[in-house]
Order: C-alpha cells, then structure tokens, then sequence
C-alpha cells in the first residue's frame, strides 16, 4: 500500500505541471488610451533690452523696435478654440509706451499692434491645433520728453494661451 501510495503521488508529480504547460497560446489585454488637453507656448529669449536714445530735433523721441524674438506654440484644442493674451507685470513708467505685435501661428489671426498694460489684451484668435516655433515677437518702445530720463526698469510681458470665449 505504502508503494502504490508513493507511486500514486510521483504520477501526480509528474502530471501536475503538464496541466499548468496547458496554457492558451492567446492573452487578451485591455488598454485604456487618452490624451490631455495641451497647451504650452515659450519664448526664445527671457530678457531683451530697448532704450530710446534719439530724437530728431523739434520732434519726440524716436521709438526703438525689437524683431529679435520668436515664440514657439504648441495646443491640440478645438478649432479657432484658443487665443493668445498678453499683459504686464507692472505698468510701464509714465509718458512711456511698450507696444507688441505677435505674428500668427497658421490658421490663426494676429490682431496687430497692442498696447502692453496690466489688462490683458488679444494678441493672437482664432488658434487651432498646433505645433510651431519660430514665430514672431515684434516689440516697440517709445517715451514722449515729459518721460524725461527714466533708468532702466524692468516689466514683464506675460503671454498666455487662453480658450476662445
């Protein structure tokens, strides 16, 4: 009896894992997929300098320009479903004014020229998705006399990515 027990229990060894190498030769596996809303733009470069330095005589001061930024944009929003805002920090000093012109990204509107202050203006309607850079930044600055001189002061341009409301 003790024999047939020990082989009993060696059979059952022996076939005890060709039942577990019985697996199916197929696995299923469910993926769940998403992706979030995107919405990043940056700018290439974080400081600039402009300084009016010039007149002609009998007239204000001569503004100063600067082309020398881009911005690079980067949305998957809805059609025309985004805009760009820009605002200051601060205000500029008094009898100054800093100007912006942001080019458009394809498919969307520049809406020209703004004046910078610390209310938010539209830059840039009418977004679409995206993906660009190398997109143009124009700046101008020009103070009247009353300025008179003003030493170097800085201001933040804030540009934002907001929904199209």
């Amino acid at each position: 009896m003790k024999r047939k027990l020990c082989v009993l229990s060696l059979v059952s060894l022996l076939l005890l894992p060709a039942g577990l190498v019985q697996a199916s030769n197929q696995a299923t596996q469910t993926v769940t997929l998403a992706v979030s809303a995107i919405n990043e733009i940056s700018v290439s470069a974080a400081t600039l300098s402009m300084t009016v330095s010039a007149a002609t005589a009998g007239s204000q001061p001569t503004a100063v320009t600067n082309t020398a930024t881009t911005y690079a944009l980067t949305t998957n929003c809805a059609t025309d479903g985004k805009k760009i805002t820009a605002i200051l920090n601060t205000a500029v000093p008094t009898n100054t004014t800093l100007k912006i012109t942001l080019a458009a990204p394809t498919g969307a509107s520049s809406e020209g020229q703004k004046t910078l202050t610390t209310s938010a203006v539209n830059v840039v309607t009418g977004v679409d998705a995206v993906a660009e850079s190398g997109i143009q930044i124009s700046y101008e600055f020009s103070a009247t006399v009353a300025a008179g001189v003003v030493s170097a002061t800085d201001v933040v341009v804030t540009l934002t990515i907001a929904d199209t409301v």
